[in-house]
C-alpha cells in the first residue's frame, strides 16, 4: 500500500474548506438589507400582532439569506455596483397579509436597491403606487403588484426601470390612462393591467415593446381604436383586450402576429369586418369577437386553423352564410355563434366537433325539432335559447353524463316533459321557460343533487303534485310561474332555496304553515293566484327575506305586526287583496332593509340574494332570470333581475286600509316606491313622507286624504311621479324642486280645494283686488237702464209704425235661427277686466 503524502492531503482539505466553508462565511446578506427587512415586518406586526407568515425574519439569525421567501445572489456586474459578498435578490411576499394595509407599509423594502424580483401581490394593500420607492429599484426584473387595492395613476417612475422584463398591476383600482412612456421599457416580456378603471385611447408607443410576447390590457375603460403599431409585436402569443370602449375596426395588419395565440376582443364596440389578414394567425387557439359590432359574412377560412379549439363570434351584426357547406379543419371545445343568424336547421358540421363541451346557438332562427345527433353528443354546455325550435324534447338528451347546462328557453319545444330527466346528474342550470311544455314535472327532477336553477315559467304544466326533493339539492332558484299549477301551494322544496317563483298559477287555500321551513328564502313569488286567508304571523321565521310579492290574491284581516321581524325586506308588494285595519307603526319601524340603503352594494353571496345575484356567467355566456314584475311609477314594469338590489318599494295599494297613514312611513328612506292608492285612508299626508329623499313614486290616490300638500314636497329631488287625485286635499300645491314638474292636473284631480299653477286654477291670495271701475259701474247701473228705456220705447214704436205700412220697401231676408247673446252691462266691464 502506497502512503498518502500528507501536505498533499493538507493541501486539498485547504482547497474544499476554500470551495464549501468560505461562500457559507461570506453569504449573510448586507447589514442594511437585514434591518430594513426587520423594520417591514415589525411595522406589519405593529397593525397585526397575530402575524405569522414571516417568522423565520429574527435578529438572532445569522443571514436573512436562509429566511422564507427571500433568495440572495451574487451582484450582477450588469445591473449592480456592489462588489463583493451576496446581496438579496428576490422578495415572493405574495398573499401573506391578512389585513388590508397602507402603501406606506413598503417604504423599507425601497432601500433593498440589489432587488430584481419583487412579488407583493394579492396583499390588499390601498393607497398609491409609492413611485419614488419603487424608481428606486433601478435593478427590478420582475414587479407585481396585482391583486391589490393600489388606486391613482401608474407613476412614471415604474417607465424608467431599464431593466423591467415584467411587470404585472392587475386587478386593482388604477385610474388614468397608459402614457406613451410605456414605449421605453423595451426589455418588457409581459404587461398585465387587467382589471382596473385605466381609460383614454392607447399610446401608439405600445408598438416599441417589440419583445413583448403577453399584453393583457382587458377589463378597462380604454376607449378609441387599437394603435396600428400593434402590428409590430411580432413575438406576441397572447393579445386580451376585451371589456373595454375599444372603437373602430380591428387594425388591418393584425396578421402580422403571427406567433399569436390567444386573441381576445370581446366586449368592446369594434366596427367592420374581420379583417383577410387574420388568415396568417396559423397558431391562434383562441379567437374571441363576442359582442362587439362587427359586420359582415364569417369567412369560413377561421375553421382551418387547425390548432383552433375556442371561437367566439356571438353577439356582432355577423351573418352566416346558410348555403355554404364547410369541412372544420379543427377541434373546437368551445363554439359561440350567438346571434349570428342561422337559419333553418343546426349545422350538422357541428356534429363532427366530437370535443365540443361548450356551445351557443342562441338568438339565432334556428327551427326544426331537436336533432338525435345532437342529443347523443357530450355537450356540457348547450345554449339555444332565443330560437324557434320546436317538437319535444328527446330523451337521449338527458342520458348524457356530461350534460351541465342546458339553455332551451324562448323556443316553441312541447309535449312533456322527459321522465328520465333526472338521468342527467351533473346538471346544474336548467332553463326550459317560454315554451310549450305541458303535463306534471317529472319527478325524477328531484333526484339532480346539483341542480342550482330551475326555470320552468311560462309553459303550460299543470299538476298539484310538486317533485319531494332531498335536503341535499343544491336548488337556490326555481321559477314555476305563469303556469297552471293549482291546489295548496308546494312547500316541497330543499331547505336552502333561496328565490321561489309561483306567480301566475291557480294555486287557492291559506300560505302553508310549513313555508317556514325555507328558512333562506331571500326572494319569495306568489303574485296573480288565489291565495286566501290572513298573513300568518310564521313569515317572521323566514327572516332572510328580502322580497316578498303576494300582489293580486284573496288575503283578509290585517298586516300583522310581526312583520317586522322581517328586517331584510326591500321590496313588499301587498296590493290588490283584501286587507283591512291600520297600517301598523310596529311594522314599519323595524324595516331595516328599507330604512337605510347600504352604500355602494353590490351582489355577493352575502348580500343580496344570494343566488347568484340573479345573474349567471355561463362560460362566455350571462343567463339573467326573471325580471321582478311590479306596479312602478303608475304602470306595471319588470324590474331586472340582475339589478334588484337598487329597487326598494312598499306597495300597499288597492286594499281596505283605513286611518292615518302613519308618519313613520318617513323613516324607510331608503324607499324609491310607496304605492298607498285605493284605500280608506283619512286625515293629514304626513310631513314627514318628506324625509323620503330617495323617492323616485308616491301615489296617494284614491283615499280619503284632507289637508294641504305638505310644502316640504319640495325637498323630494328624485321625486318624478306624484299622485294624490280622488282625494279631499286643500290648499296651493308646493312650489319650487320637482313639484314644478309634476304639472299633469290628473294627477291631482278631483281635490276640489286645490290650486297652483299646476292645475291652471289660481289661489285666492293670487287673485288683483277688486276694481273700483267696477264698483262704479254698479252704483249707475240703474240710471243706463233709465236712460235705455226711454230711448227704446220711441224707437221700438217707430219701428213697429214702418214694419206694418211700408212693406213694399223692404225685402227681408228668412229668420234666423241664431239668437243675439245680450249682455249686462256689468257683465261687459267684467269682460274687459
Amino acid at each position: 500500500m502506497v502512503m498518502a503524502n500528507p501536505s498533499l492531503l493538507l493541501e486539498s482539505i485547504f482547497i474544499l474548506f476554500i470551495i464549501f466553508l468560505l461562500p457559507c462565511l461570506s453569504s449573510s446578506c448586507p447589514e442594511y438589507q437585514k434591518q430594513a427587512l426587520l423594520q417591514f415586518k415589525s411595522s406589519v406586526l405593529a397593525i397585526n400582532s397575530s402575524f405569522h407568515a414571516l417568522d423565520s425574519w429574527n435578529s438572532s439569525s445569522s443571514s436573512c439569506c436562509l429566511w422564507d421567501k427571500v433568495t440572495c445572489n451574487s451582484p450582477s456586474s450588469s445591473t449592480s455596483t456592489s462588489t463583493s459578498g451576496v446581496v438579496i435578490d428576490q422578495l415572493l411576499l405574495s398573499d401573506i397579509l391578512t389585513l388590508p394595509m397602507l402603501s406606506n407599509l413598503l417604504a423599507p423594502l425601497f432601500f433593498i436597491r440589489s432587488l430584481r424580483v419583487l412579488d407583493i401581490s394579492k396583499n390588499s394593500i390601498k393607497g398609491q403606487i409609492p413611485a419614488l420607492g419603487l424608481g428606486n429599484l433601478s435593478n427590478l426584473v420582475y414587479l407585481d403588484l396585482s391583486g391589490n387595492r393600489f388606486n391613482g395613476s401608474i407613476p412614471l417612475q415604474l417607465f424608467l426601470l431599464k431593466y423591467l422584463q415584467y411587470l404585472d398591476l392587475g386587478s386593482n383600482s388604477l385610474e388614468g390612462g397608459l402614457s406613451p412612456k410605456v414605449g421605453s421599457l423595451q426589455d418588457l416580456r409581459m404587461l398585465d393591467l387587467t382589471s382596473n378603471h385605466l381609460s383614454e385611447e392607447l399610446p401608439e408607443e405600445i408598438g416599441n415593446l417589440t419583445k413583448l410576447q403577453k399584453l393583457s390590457l382587458g377589463s378597462n375603460k380604454f376607449s378609441n381604436g387599437i394603435p396600428s403599431s400593434i402590428s409590430y409585436l411580432r413575438d406576441l402569443e397572447l393579445l386580451f383586450l376585451a371589456n373595454n370602449s375599444l372603437s373602430m375596426e380591428i387594425p388591418s395588419k393584425i396578421g402580422n402576429l403571427s406567433n399569436l395565440s390567444y386573441l381576445t376582443l370581446g366586449k368592446n364596440k369594434l366596427t367592420g369586418g374581420i379583417p383577410a389578414s387574420m388568415q396568417k394567425l396559423k397558431k391562434l387557439y383562441l379567437l374571441d369577437l363576442e359582442g362587439n359590432l362587427l359586420t359582415g359574412e364569417i369567412p369560413f377560412w377561421l375553421f382551418d386553423f387547425k390548432d383552433l379549439q375556442r371561437l367566439y363570434l356571438g353577439g356582432n351584426n355577423l351573418t352566416w352564410n346558410n348555403n355554404a357547406k364547410i369541412a372544420p379543419k379543427c377541434m373546437l371545445s368551445k363554439l359561440s355563434l350567438k346571434s349570428c343568424g342561422l337559419q333553418g336547421e343546426i349545422p350538422e358540421w357541428i356534429s363532427t366537433q366530437t370535443n365540443l363541451y361548450f356551445l351557443d346557438l342562441s338568438m339565432n332562427q334556428l327551427h326544426e325539432p331537436f336533432p338525435q345527433w345532437l342529443a347523443k353528443m357530450r355537450v356540457s354546455y348547450l345554449i339555444l335559447s332565443h330560437n324557434k325550435l320546436s317538437g319535444s324534447l328527446p330523451n337521449a338528451l338527458f342520458r348524457s353524463s356530461q350534460l351541465s347546462v342546458l339553455a332551451l328557453s324562448h323556443n316553441n319545444f312541447s309535449g312533456e316533459l322527459p321522465k328520465n330527466i333526472g338521468d342527467a346528474k351533473l346538471l346544474s342550470f336548467l332553463m326550459l321557460d317560454r315554451n310549450n311544455f305541458f303535463g306534471p314535472i317529472p319527478q325524477s327532477i328531484s333526484q339532480i343533487s346539483g341542480l342550482e336553477l330551475l326555470d320552468l315559467s311560462r309553459n303550460r304544466l299543470f299538476g298539484n303534485i310538486f317533485p319531494i326533493f332531498d335536503h341535499h339539492v343544491n336548488l337556490l332558484y326555481a321559477d314555476f310561474s305563469s303556469n297552471q299549477f293549482s291546489r295548496e301551494l308546494p312547500t316541497t322544496f330543499p331547505p336552502n332555496i333561496e328565490t321561489l317563483a309561483l306567480g301566475g298559477n291557480k294555486f287557492s287555500r291559506a300560505l302553508p304553515s310549513n313555508l317556514t321551513k325555507l328558512r333562506n328564502l331571500r326572494r319569495l313569488e306568489l303574485q296573480d293566484n288565489n291565495i286566501s286567508g290572513e298573513l300568518p304571523n310564521s313569515l317572521l321565521r323566514i327572516s332572510y327575506l328580502q322580497v316578498l310579492n303576494l300582489r293580486n290574491n284573496s288575503l283578509q284581516g290585517s298586516i300583522p305586526k310581526t312583520l317586522s321581524n322581517l328586517q331584510n325586506l326591500r321590496i313588499l308588494d301587498l296590493s290588490s287583496n283584501n286587507l283591512i285595519g291600520e297600517i301598523p307603526i310596529e311594522f314599519l319601524n323595524n324595516l331595516i332593509g328599507m330604512i337605510e340603503e347600504p352604500p355602494n352594494r353590490t351582489s355577493h353571496t352575502s348580500d343580496f340574494v344570494a343566488a347568484k345575484s340573479f345573474s349567471y356567467k355561463i362560460s362566455f355566456t350571462e343567463y339573467e332570470v326573471n325580471e321582478l314584475i311590479v306596479n312602478w311609477k303608475m304602470s306595471k314594469q319588470g324590474l331586472s333581475g340582475h339589478n334588484l338590489h337598487m329597487y326598494f318599494l312598499l306597495d300597499l295599494s288597492n286594499n281596505q286600509l283605513s286611518s292615518e297613514i302613519p308618519a313613520s312611513l318617513g323613516t324607510l328612506k331608503a324607499l324609491k316606491m310607496l304605492n298607498l292608492s285605493y284605500n280608506k285612508l283619512s286625515g293629514k299626508i304626513p310631513a314627514r313622507l318628506s324625509d323620503l329623499l330617495n323617492v323616485e313614486g308616491l301615489d296617494l290616490s284614491h283615499n280619503k286624504l284632507s289637508g294641504p300638500i305638505p310644502t316640504t314636497f319640495t325637498k323630494l329631488q328624485q321625486l318624478t311621479t306624484l299622485d294624490v287625485s280622488n282625494n279631499k286635499l286643500t290648499g296651493r300645491i308646493p312650489i319650487g324642486g320637482q313639484m314644478n314638474t309634476i304639472a299633469d292636473p290628473n294627477f291631482y284631480a278631483n281635490n276640489s280645494g286645490l290650486c297652483g299653477f299646476q292645475i291652471r286654477v289660481p289661489c285666492p291670495e293670487d287673485l288683483p283686488p277688486a276694481s273700483k271701475l267696477q264698483e262704479h259701474d254698479n252704483k249707475e247701473e240703474p240710471w243706463i237702464l233709465l236712460e235705455a228705456m226711454e230711448i227704446g220705447y220711441p224707437v221700438g214704436f217707430l219701428l213697429t209704425i214702418g214694419i206694418i205700412f211700408l212693406p213694399g220697401y223692404f225685402n227681408p231676408s228668412p229668420p234666423s235661427n241664431n239668437r243675439r247673446r245680450h249682455y249686462h252691462p256689468h257683465q261687459l266691464i267684467k269682460q274687459r277686466i
